[in-house]
């Protein structure tokens, strides 16, 4: 087997193959396959920026696919003045209504729609990929300065407040590249786009001297003759970018240019499938480098070729498809070796989503984004939101122009919203650091005020696209805090994707309060809910419009959660970290006997509070746990985080959702957490990278982690220095628990292929049997006793 970055298969399959397995039952919810296995905290897994790149690849190799016109005639019922009334004509009015800018008969301030003929052809000539970035520019902002002139019934006014623009942002050599940077928790990460589409007034800031610059039209038509085609001087930041364009060329370097040129004149006509109609995960590597028409006949079959399962090798090979600079990647916390196999440029589609990722991380609860990615004469329009990926079908930008003006005249009167940032979380300045306030209406408290400190070193971060998304950040309100008075510690907001099918974590909790008033192992233990909103729009609603199947499937909503501020379990050591984790154990027990089953034993869900001079123990985050009353697996999200699930559920099988989720599972996730946790840190203090042995289990899919877990259990390191000897005594003897557990499942599995005894999975839990695995070791037993008088 190889690791993530080199592995050829791909070991997790999505929650749709689960069938393919004929009379398998479905026990448990199948575990997802992309970034969200990974990156939910990455802070605290141990997660860098380049490590969630394969798994950036699976939630693309995982994309759902719609037809252009259906995605044209979203985006424009978006931008349109009647949001909730259906205009099917929409489309076609607009289509005839871009037709005068098509054929170069609209001028605006002295700019002339003819240029956008000009630059086309500039753009189809021979050459490399960067030699065609400026002509595609030149047209696109040409183009939308035209568009302003256009007036359709039915469609909202360009939007002053945005005023987009094309901005080039990549140069020909890579000397000259501008990078863009962001921190992600301790990581920073250094991306590259080529194109970037932004407000005007954030593409001229960096090109203004002290002086300051033109105003108004003359701006942005100076810009746009000039800076537009330019380097900027300073990097851009992502919180202002709206959608990154990334170019392609099939042949590097091609000589015949793209054919046929611009027709004479444009007229409206059905839509015209390109080749590829779809573009898959490397189609660039695999297809004839002497390339071809990239529009097929309205009466061929278009080519809709599956999406090529290559698995986890985000390589794009230098020749035959990719640019001639080599793409910037991360910026790391160490200089760990590189993983093999994971090339400086991932394909196209890959390095999108990632830009996506840079995106989704730099606002607060971004609804959805879009990208454009250009291969040649094609458009591929690619639409990101937590539930998963949307990529439309081509259009050739060259011979289908009035598609492509539609999709600019469209995004041209989006409002911030519309590009997805959302309107209720506003961003505002204090004492120079970004903020978010937040405002709401509440039935109990009146106005409800959360002020978000998103700079906040507390501040817990998501990286990915899709999934939870979960951050947790520091919170103040003067409302709760008229509420709740005794707060020493201050709030945290967490803020999340939840599956609209699951029930709610404020539900759940409901329940464990119930359950905390009658045992005093899980009272005092449970995370105190203060307050919480649910937002209202699923992201199903866009599959639903788009005709894309199963649109409901995995659907998700937006949460807020305010919770009484916890430290994590891993600023602990020695005695008090067994004291705090064996509290969570305990509490976790009792929850389950009362059927409430966590399912998601990490280190970043296991807490503590100090009150009268005592740690206690807090069992955190439940929007991952499910009810005994519940029937059958909840939701489409994987259940566990890869790197401390049980051995069981890190198999072919169980990742298919036919292994059922057991109490043992979740006690075993718990002994990884502390193996974790020892190993990793000290004193409290993460650990240097180079001794850290155990960091490669997050960079790894489900089935190849759990064969090196298999072999820690045989193999684990000599004592660390840092790690008290009853501590590590302790640990050793978990791992030795574990060892004879799993080889004895291991055994009679193999004896029942032996026998060819009629297949029963069926388990009988021994609740009681499985802790008192452990409870009975001389370990638990002794620094049991030490924890007590820390009580």
């Amino acid at each position: 087997m190889s690791p993530a970055g080199e592995t050829s298969t791909s070991f997790t399959p999505p929650r749709a193959n689960a069938s393919a397995h004929g009379a398998s039952k479905i026990e448990s919810t199948p575990n997802s396959r992309g970034a969200a296995v990974v990156s939910e905290n990455i802070g605290l897994v141990g997660v860098r920026v380049r490590d969630i790149r394969p798994w950036i690849r699976r939630d693309i190799e995982q994309v759902k696919q719609c037809k252009a016109d259906a995605m044209l005639q979203a985006l424009l019922q978006r931008a349109s003045c009647a949001l909730e009334t259906k205009q099917p004509e929409l489309l076609q009015k607009c289509l005839k209504a871009v037709l005068p800018v098509c054929n170069g008969q609209v001028s605006a301030r002295g700019i002339h729609s003819l240029g956008i003929e000009t630059a086309l052809k500039n753009y189809a000539g021979p050459g490399a990929e960067n030699n065609f970035y400026g002509p595609f520019i030149e047209a696109t902002n040409i183009a939308l300065a035209c568009l302003e002139e256009i007036k359709v019934d039915g469609m909202r006014a360009p939007v002053p407040a945005v005023d987009m623009i094309c901005q080039q942002n990549d140069m020909i050599c890579q000397q000259n590249d501008m990078p863009m940077y962001q921190n992600h928790q301790d990581v920073k990460s250094i991306r590259k786009p080529d194109c970037v589409i932004l407000p005007l007034k954030s593409a001229c800031a960096p090109f203004e001297d002290e002086k300051g610059g033109k105003q108004g039209k003359q701006k942005r038509k100076a810009h746009m003759m000039k800076n537009a085609l330019s380097k900027p001087p300073a990097s851009l930041p992502w919180e202002d970018i709206l959608a990154c364009i990334e170019f392609k060329r099939k042949t590097a370097g091609r000589k015949p240019g793209i054919q046929p040129l611009p027709p004479s004149s444009y007229h409206i006509k059905d839509y015209v499938p390109t080749k590829p109609e779809y573009l898959p995960v490397d189609h660039l590597k695999a297809e004839d480098p002497a390339g071809g028409p990239t529009q097929t006949p309205a009466t061929q079959t278009p080519d809709t070729a599956p999406v090529l399962s290559s698995g986890l090798n985000a390589a794009q090979s230098s020749q035959g498809g990719s640019s001639s600079k080599r793409k910037a990647t991360d910026t790391l916390q160490s200089a760990a070796k590189k993983p093999r196999g994971v090339s400086e440029e991932p394909d196209v589609t890959v390095q999108t989503g990632l830009y996506a990722a840079e995106m989704f991380a730099a606002n607060l609860a971004v609804s959805y984004l879009i990208n454009l990615i250009v291969v040649d004469d094609v458009v591929w329009i690619w639409y990101y939101d937590r539930q998963g990926i949307i990529q439309s079908s081509g259009i050739n930008f060259i011979q289908d122009l009035p598609r492509f003006m539609v999709l600019l005249y469209a995004l041209q009167r989006f409002e911030l919203h519309d590009w997805g940032r959302n309107k209720d979380f506003l961003p505002v300045q204090v004492e120079r650091k970004k903020c978010y306030e937040f405002k709401i209406k509440d039935e109990e408290l009146g106005e409800v005020d959360l002020l978000l400190h998103t700079s906040h070193n507390d501040r817990v971060t998501h990286y990915g696209l899709q999934g939870r998304a979960t951050n947790v950040i520091p919170v103040t309100s003067e409302a709760l805090a008229k509420k709740y008075d005794n707060l020493p510690d201050g709030m945290v907001a967490k803020v999340f994707w939840g599956e609209a099918n699951r029930t709610s974590e404020p539900e759940i909790l409901k329940r464990v309060e119930e359950i905390a008033e009658a045992h005093d192992t899980v009272k005092n233990h449970i995370p105190e809910l203060l307050w919480h909103h649910t937002f209202t729009n699923p992201t199903s609603a866009i599959r639903e419009a788009l005709g894309v199947p199963e649109p409901t499937t995995g659907s998700r909503i937006l949460y807020i959660l305010v919770f009484r501020k916890l430290q994590p379990i891993t600023k602990l050591h020695g005695k008090e970290l067994f004291n705090v984790w064996q509290q969570c154990v305990l509490c976790h027990l009792t929850l389950w006997k009362e059927g409430v089953y966590h399912r998601d034993i990490s280190p970043g869900n296991l807490m503590w509070y100090k009150k009268n001079d005592k740690l206690i123990g807090v069992l955190n985050d439940y929007d991952l746990s499910s009810l005994a009353n519940v029937i059958g697996p909840q939701g489409n999200e994987r259940t566990g985080t890869v790197p401390f699930m049980a051995l069981d559920l890190l198999t072919e099988k169980a990742q298919r959702g036919e292994v059922k989720h057991l109490y043992r599972h979740d006690l075993e996730s718990f002994m990884w957490v502390f193996i974790w946790i020892c190993l990793r840190y000290g004193e409290g203090v993460i650990l240097p990278v180079e001794t850290r042995p155990l960091d490669d289990w997050v960079r790894f899919d489900a089935v190849m982690c759990g064969t090196m877990k298999y072999y820690f259990l045989g193999h684990p390191p000599d004592r660390p220095s840092h790690i008290d000897p009853r501590i590590w005594r302790f640990l050793v003897q978990c791992v030795i628990v574990l060892k004879k557990d799993t080889d004895h499942r291991i055994s009679l599995r193999l004896e029942k292929l032996i026998t060819m005894a009629p297949g029963n999975d069926e388990e009988l839990e021994d609740i009681d049997g499985s802790l008192r695995m452990f409870t009975n070791t001389t370990g638990w037993v002794e620094l049991s006793e030490l924890s007590n008088l820390l009580q």
